[in-house]
């Protein structure tokens, strides 16, 4: 799949925006040959499997400028790095506790001059700080998610849906959301704004209180 898809979901881009998501899979091409992030037949389908299921957030909920996202375990950059570049005045802290990663991140966000990230290399669970969302792509068990991170956001919101956790995450997830109480949530299913095939099972859980 190629960036088209991109532009063919989000028209409305800038000129910078449209240069940096073409930068992306180069990126991430030269730095995954030093540094294995995405797996070999991903890299293949970048833009379908990582860039546009990341930006499925933000058709859920278009984040307003100032808004406040840890994205916790974010592996190689994602979902963050691809909703920075949609979002260029909210401001992203990407997490993670393997510190290759981190480095990843960072020299894709300073590639792509994306002032509004911040990489550290820390478990989630160790940031002591409040977000308007905390965001994450199936880092783990969600219950486990949760339990680290679920005290993290600030109590008023100002986005079109309430502050809280937005999960991406495929399959059955019956069991894992049996984990989670004191949560209202919301499932939706990605289908709803990418036809692909690819995301016929994956979803978008937003817990909130």
């Amino acid at each position: 799949m190629s960036i088209d898809l991109i532009f063919s979901h989000f028209p409305t881009l800038t000129e910078a925006q449209h240069d940096q998501f073409m930068q992306l899979q180069e990126l991430y091409a030269h730095w995954n040959a030093q540094i294995n992030v995405i797996s070999r037949k991903d890299m293949e389908q970048f833009y379908l499997h990582h860039v546009l299921h990341s930006l499925a957030i933000a058709k859920y909920t278009p984040f307003k400028d100032f808004t406040e996202i840890l994205d916790a375990g974010t592996g190689g950059g994602f979902p963050g790095i691809p909703l920075a570049i949609l979002f260029p005045k909210a401001s992203f802290h990407l997490v993670d506790s393997i510190g290759k990663k981190i480095k990843v991140v960072t020299e894709v966000a300073t590639a792509l001059q994306l002032t509004n990230v911040k990489a550290e290399h820390s478990r989630m669970e160790q940031i002591d700080e409040t977000y308007d969302f905390i965001i994450s792509r199936a880092v783990t068990n969600l219950g486990d998610f949760v339990r680290w991170t679920g005290y993290k956001f600030h109590k008023k919101s100002f986005n079109s849906v309430p502050n809280g956790i937005i999960y991406l995450k495929g399959g059955d997830l019956t069991e894992e959301l049996k984990q989670v109480s004191g949560y209202k949530r919301r499932i939706i299913n990605i289908s709803d704004y990418f036809p692909d095939s690819y995301f016929e099972t994956k979803k978008i859980v937003h817990l909130y209180r």
